[in-house]
């Protein structure tokens, strides 16, 4: 089948001979405002026999900034290759695959996905409570024991980037320091992170060498309350794979305690989710776990985490209320961590 250039490209046609369903209609639609950064992402309604209800499409951005980023760093030939290669492998509920293919000269895909919407979603902005956290945290330790010691062997195939790939210093400092010029003229930013922010661009390349140090594994990249959902028997289900990585399993670990719940809870829970974590690794078979190591680790990537909402900033329109308000609260959760883990003192 022919990848779609738009979403003007897609009809019931292409669905039905691309995904094999007994497809007779459907209406699509964008979702996702406020959600999806670095993809277009709609929502098929469907009829027809045996076929279910509605569909997930997901496609490069509708921002040029956000595709550019995108493309330069393999996102959306990693997600292809995850579903193609990886999912069935995943211990933890994935979307199943209808279609995913992807053109890797210039990057275009489109994936056709389960639609798991009527699950149980956890609003990133409200913050996970610690009962799905814990959830969440037990699901990651199976996740990354799944592929403890593997993750170098990932990134020699392509299917993942490593963390220590000389394309993130390329290209992270110029859209990071584009970025921060839109979050400081758009948003109030605590000066403690303008602080850090002067000096950070120089730093990533130290920064994400250190996470190769030790036992890699397979990284979500971006393992967030909005890229996940709970079924009716509390189940987690994961989905955007776009930044999936190697490196160090504290990596996904930081990036969720620090930027998914309130910054009250990260207080107040943080070591003991790291704790369960490490216990979750051993119960799944991880025998080389050097606690200090990865714990120097999580607060490396706590630092790191500032790229995330500075970064994606550039392909969001902050007027948007929730785009402002996500934004602001991966800000302020930042700060907190900022000043409870002594960050500013390693770089």
């Amino acid at each position: 089948m022919t990848i779609p250039a738009s979403i003007d490209d897609l009809s019931a046609e292409w669905l039905k001979n691309s995904t094999g369903l007994n497809i007779a209609s459907a209406d699509i639609q964008l979702i996702g405002v406020g959600v999806g950064v670095s993809s277009a992402v709609y929502r098929a309604k469907l009829t027809g026999a045996d076929c279910p209800a509605s569909v997930i499409i997901k496609m490069p951005a509708l921002d040029p900034a956000a595709v550019f980023t995108s493309t330069v760093l393999r996102m959306y030939i990693r997600e292809v290759r995850f579903y193609n290669s990886l999912a069935k492998q995943c211990p933890v509920r994935t979307p199943r695959l209808y279609y995913g293919e992807v053109d890797e000269a210039t990057s275009q895909f489109a994936l056709v996905l389960e639609d798991i919407g009527a699950m149980r979603i956890v609003d990133q902005n409200v913050g996970m409570a610690i009962d799905d956290a814990r959830r969440a945290i037990d699901a990651l330790a199976k996740f990354h024991a799944t592929w403890w010691g593997k993750g170098d062997a990932l990134a020699a195939n392509g299917t993942t980037i490593s963390l220590g790939d000389p394309i993130y210093p390329a290209i992270l400092p110029t859209v990071f320091a584009e970025g921060w010029e839109k979050v400081n003229s758009e948003l109030d930013v605590p000066d403690s992170i303008a602080e850090v922010a002067a000096k950070f661009a120089p730093a990533i390349a130290g920064m994400l060498n250190s996470l190769m140090e030790g036992p890699t594994t397979l990284s979500h990249g971006d393992f967030r309350a909005d890229n996940m959902m709970f079924t009716g028997e509390n189940e987690l289900a994961l989905f955007d794979f776009q930044l999936i990585g190697t490196g160090t399993g504290a990596y996904d670990l930081a990036y969720f305690v620090t930027q998914s719940i309130s910054a009250d809870d990260a207080s107040k829970y943080e070591r003991e989710l790291f704790d369960r974590w490490i216990e979750g690794l051993r119960a799944n078979g991880v025998k080389d776990i050097d606690r200090d190591q990865l714990w120097r680790h999580y607060r490396t990537t706590a630092l790191f985490c500032l790229v995330y909402p500075v970064v994606a900033s550039r392909g969001m329109d902050l007027n948007e209320p929730r785009s402002r308000a996500l934004v602001n609260n991966m800000n302020t959760r930042f700060d907190r961590a900022l000043r409870e883990l002594d960050l500013a003192s390693l770089i």
